[in-house]
């Protein structure tokens, strides 16, 4: 299984950008999918998540201005950035909780990240 990231680029403070992640590989099920997002200062952080219910949660300080969706195969993975501020400089990197064949266990897969920097 394979995620691959794209979408980022240099903006300034105000704009927008659409990340996408798209799967491939040999998938049975994909139970979640999120965008993370990392910077030499801080951890690893949750950005947002779909399941495969379709319910969402958002890292507080995007709510409101970030939208995450797939799309109606469910194997790519969009985020929508609008009102981007500096603080949402960071490279994000994509993560799938995939089920490789029926039953209870799934595993965590990653894409590459893709960098994303707000100029003020």
């Amino acid at each position: 299984v394979q995620l691959q990231a794209s979408g980022g680029g240099l903006v300034q403070a105000g704009g927008s950008l659409r990340l996408s992640c798209t799967t491939s590989g040999r998938i049975y099920r994909i139970n979640s999918m999120s965008w993370y997002r990392q910077t030499p200062e801080k951890q690893r952080e949750l950005v947002a998540i779909v399941r495969r219910d379709s319910s969402t949660d958002y890292l507080d300080s995007v709510k409101g201005r970030f939208t995450v969706s797939t799309d109606s195969a469910r194997n790519t993975l969009y985020l929508q950035m609008n009102n981007l501020k500096s603080e949402d400089t960071a490279v994000y990197i994509c993560n799938a909780d995939v089920m490789l064949h029926s039953g209870p266990s799934s595993r965590n897969y990653w894409g590459q990240g893709t960098q994303v920097t707000v100029s003020s």
